[in-house]
């Protein structure tokens, strides 16, 4: 009996997109009925950004506060499996990523369903998908599966070749020095293969065991830097976001917010991570490990 599957998802330059046509190929193939949705803002968010347009966004992103979609409709009162394609800024899911989780249509086919989710990232990714976890768990899903696409190149170079990809609308190499920016052509081919562990299980309607997979596949990759640097700025952007929605006129202290993210990528960063590196990691490889084996899995803490 061919399964009905739900793609949904919101993606502004398209590369989302490409990920969730590759993943979902497999599928489609085997003669299930995939129904892939691409969501829409009621206020288009533009692209290529302004950097004042950008920065805007920080406060109701960090506080997760949804925006108005245009109007769509779902095929279906109840699927067999849906797949939420999600993206991250300013370290929690987008905002057109957060309104669709609290759209009532989508709350309502989300109940008692498996979910797996997907994204495509710069390179930090963990603590929005910390809060799609919570999100699912409130609507009363299933997450079975979650598979993080990131651009692997180092955190210095992904955030130069990022910033030109959105403020210049090109995926091109910046000055033909930089790569590519976004995930790797070839990784989004290879999604494909993610998607057909998940065919695999879906068939027999059992998905114990496929998470693991999924990570030996390599669809979740956990880097102790980045894992420490965002645990860190998580904290922060949420301070920043506080005061800064207080504020009367944001325009000033959103300047300040994009400088302190210069100097905290290429100045403090660099020095927290040699400390850590000299007077904690070496006595935390427990603790690390089991941190790790925590964000690569599908599993909630207790106490979010």
């Amino acid at each position: 009996m061919n399964k009905k599957i739900l793609a949904i998802y919101f993606s502004q330059t398209g590369q989302l997109e490409e990920i969730i046509n590759q993943f979902t190929a497999p599928l489609t193939e085997a003669g299930n009925i995939v129904e892939k949705l691409r969501i829409y803002t009621k206020r288009p968010y533009p692209f290529p950004w302004t950097g004042k347009a950008f920065f805007e966004q920080m406060p109701d992103c960090v506080h997760g506060n949804p925006t108005e979609l245009q109007p769509f409709e779902l095929k279906e009162n109840k699927y067999d499996l849906i797949v939420l394609g999600y993206q991250p800024w300013f370290l929690s899911p987008s905002i057109p990523s957060n309104s669709i989780l609290l759209h009532p249509s989508v709350q309502a086919i989300l109940k008692s369903a498996p979910v797996v989710t997907i994204t495509g990232a710069r390179n930090m990714w963990i603590s929005a998908m910390e809060r799609i976890k919570k999100s699912l768990k409130e609507a009363g899903a299933i997450l079975v599966g979650n598979i993080a696409l990131v651009d692997k190149h180092h955190n210095f170079v992904s955030f130069v070749t990022i910033l030109h990809w959105m403020f210049n609308g090109r995926k091109d190499r910046y000055l033909n020095i930089f790569p590519k920016p976004g995930v790797a052509d070839e990784d989004i081919t290879n999604t494909r293969a993610f998607g057909t562990t998940v065919l695999n299980h879906l068939e027999k309607n059992d998905w114990a065991g496929m998470q693991g997979e999924l990570v030996k596949q390599k669809a979740v990759v956990i880097k102790y830097p980045l894992m420490f640097i965002e645990s860190k700025a998580t904290k922060i952007f949420a301070v920043w976001a506080r005061i800064i929605s207080k504020k009367k006129n944001r325009a000033p202290w959103l300047v300040a917010f994009k400088y302190y993210l210069l100097i905290a990528l290429f100045v403090a960063a660099p020095i927290i991570l040699t400390v850590d590196a000299i007077f904690f990691k070496p006595f935390l490889s427990k603790r690390i490990k089991q941190q790790k084996q925590y964000y690569t899995g599908v599993n909630q803490h207790i106490n979010n």
